[in-house]
């Protein structure tokens, strides 16, 4: 699939549609942690470098 196609499909979608989305992948993450034990032993502050390194292309995106 290119990404024009992928575009088009993403603009049929509603805003509930997406929330829909973010609330499946947290619900897999959490299942993940839940069969991975390791995955929740880390230190706090590798969820921060997580968070900022998976925010960073999609701010620049929205704000740049």
């Amino acid at each position: 699939m290119n990404c024009t196609l992928l575009d088009k499909k993403i603009k049929k979608m509603n805003w509930c549609d997406i929330q829909l989305i973010k609330l499946s992948v947290a619900g897999f993450i959490l299942m993940l942690a839940k069969f991975w034990p390791g995955l929740l032993g880390l230190e706090w502050y590798w969820y921060g470098i997580i968070f900022v390194l998976a925010a960073i292309k999609p701010l620049i995106k929205t704000f740049g």
